[in-house]
């Protein structure tokens, strides 16, 4: 049974049982804007203040935008709700573009922001005062029409940086329209309160579900940027921005301080060497950019299949040095040797390029021969020994089938790692 709300136009008809659907629609929509504030909440307690700023606005301005929309304001007046979600549609409309305006890169230059946010602020004036010149229904459309006119200008602009090859501009283009969908669903359902069917409300809700983790993913990436670059401010010449770990030197003293706290404890250290063969060739045959581009996927994926514990960085040119703390185990540690192997002997498609619209269209297939030596090693011996050791034993396992080379304590010689099947 259906129970009637007054309101000034009349009786309006509260959700049906058949519109719980809508209700749980716009229900996982709020978790998904809580999910997106908790994301900055931590932002900000990692001192991104930019990040975590732009991501609240996005996601708090929208849902405003949303909650207005659905007739959620505690407003008893046809004509005072319909003045109310013309302003708070501008200002939605104005923060959203802003934060699009970001996303495609357009307001890097100081010049650029200071011009967007003037044109920005003279069309939502401009738009309040012709509303307040009309009828309030007339400026609630007008305010939508405001709100669809800016999401199909950044539609447009990214859709401009996508043909150009800027990957991130197609999650742009993708977060736009999504955006488009759930403000033009919206404005359908605050023009036309009564009759309106579930499936606009769920069409809109998924739409606005999908604007936000496009802006997350948007968001993500400057984080992880942002990440980056604090950590090579912090580290400085340390810190490797090719393969973004521990530098050789680096390296080498991470090595020397695990020995010299525990030396004469004698305590187990693992230690994996990993070389990789060919880079000398990659990069004679197609230049330092390949070279480089090569590096960086493998030392990504060194840092996916290392476990917690696990210390690693650059070691030469063509090398990585893994060390485990508690490297009494020689099971684990030749786990961990074929992990590594398996990840870095999967095809890479290199980039020949310089440009950057082309990095990611690389054609050039490519395999690492990469030849990985295992060490048990203890902090009473020399680090020197130990690493200049694993680093032979890495080179000479190319020569194996498995590529794995471990030293047999009973034989005193370096074989290579039988073929056991990974747990």
């Amino acid at each position: 049974m259906q129970k009637p709300d007054c309101h000034a136009d009349g009786c309006r008809v509260l959700l049906a049982p058949m519109e719980a659907v809508a209700v749980g629609f716009w229900g996982a929509y709020f978790g998904a804007v809580a999910l997106m504030l908790t994301g900055s909440v931590v932002a900000f307690a990692r001192s991104l203040f930019g990040v975590a700023l732009a991501a609240a606005l996005s996601a708090l301005s929208f849902a405003a935008f949303v909650v207005a929309y659905l007739g959620w304001l505690p407003v008893h007046d046809a004509g005072i709700e319909a003045r109310l979600l013309a302003h708070i549609a501008v200002f939605s409309a104005a923060v959203l573009g802003l934060m699009l305006m970001t996303m495609l890169g357009l307001m890097r230059q100081p010049g650029a922001t200071l011009r967007i946010r003037l044109r920005m602020l003279g069309v939502g004036l401009c738009v309040i005062l012709a509303g307040w010149w009309l009828e309030p229904a007339a400026a609630l459309v007008l305010s939508s029409l405001m709100a669809c006119g800016v999401a199909a200008v950044a539609l447009v602009l990214s859709l401009r940086g996508a043909r150009r090859g800027d990957r991130l501009a197609w999650v742009a283009v993708c977060g736009v329209a999504f955006m488009l969908i759930a403000v033009f669903g919206l404005s359908w359902i605050a023009l036309h309160r009564n009759g309106v069917p579930w499936p606009i409300h769920a069409i809109s809700a998924v739409a606005g579900m999908a604007c936000l983790a496009t802006m997350a993913t948007t968001l993500w990436t400057r984080y992880s940027y942002l990440i980056e670059l604090r950590e090579v401010m912090a580290h400085g010449p340390s810190y490797d921005p090719v393969t973004r770990m521990r530098s050789h030197v680096e390296t080498g003293q991470m090595v020397g301080a695990l020995f010299f706290k525990h030396k004469g404890q004698a305590r187990a250290v693992g230690v994996i060497a990993v070389s990789i063969g060919n880079l000398y060739a990659l990069e004679k045959l197609h230049g330092r950019a390949a070279a480089n581009h090569a590096l960086f996927v493998c030392a990504s994926r060194l840092r996916r299949c290392a476990p917690v514990g696990v210390e690693m960085g650059r070691y030469g040119e063509d090398g990585f040095l893994l060390l485990v703390r508690d490297g009494g185990d020689a099971q684990r540690m030749n786990d961990l040797a074929r992990q590594v192997r398996a990840h870095l002997s999967r095809p890479v498609a290199l980039s020949t390029s310089n440009e950057p619209a082309q990095l990611e269209t690389g054609g050039t297939q490519w395999v690492a021969d990469a030849g990985v030596g295992v060490l048990l090693a203890t902090t009473d011996a020399p680090p020197s020994t130990a690493v200049t050791t694993a680093r032979a034993m890495a080179r000479t396992a190319s020569s194996y089938a498995s590529h794995i080379a471990c030293w047999d304590s009973a034989l005193e010689q370096v074989v290579e790692l039988s073929q056991v099947p990974m747990p």
